[in-house]
């Protein structure tokens, strides 16, 4: 009994989320978010307000049915748990995609909407106001 006991508190260990943040490059393939919707179970909307726009990555127009308020450029994301720790509702932040990076996060399955389009990101800097 104990050895699974282990095994399971070593498995929410390696898949517990992230709090850290990588320093900002040079990289042309960074962008800017801003964090809009916090949903239940980790069902959050963003808008992407700089970089590549590229409407196959992005809803270029998306309606949370819930409050009827309308973002530009929404999208979700498929790995809440690599977002650090403290990020809330209206902070802004560079990321770049991170699609190398398999989802190893568990979330409630409570439904919340959010835009179809999901991406794997990796947040660099949190924009101090």
């Amino acid at each position: 009994m104990k050895v699974y006991l282990l095994a399971a508190g070593l498995f929410l260990a390696i898949s517990s989320c992230s709090n850290k943040t990588a320093p900002v490059s040079n990289n042309s393939s960074k962008m800017k978010a801003r964090f809009e919707v916090s949903g239940l179970c980790s069902n959050y909307t963003f808008s992407l307000i700089e970089g590549n726009k590229d409407t196959s990555l992005v809803e270029a127009s998306w309606t949370n049915p819930q409050t009827d308020t309308t973002y530009k450029n929404a999208f979700g994301v498929k790995n809440p748990c690599d977002l650090p720790e403290g990020l809330k509702v209206g902070d802004e932040f560079y990321f770049e995609l991170d699609n190398d990076r398999p989802n190893r996060c568990m979330v409630c399955m409570a439904y919340y909407p959010t835009p179809t389009k999901k991406l794997n990101i990796k947040v660099l800097e949190v924009v101090k106001k």
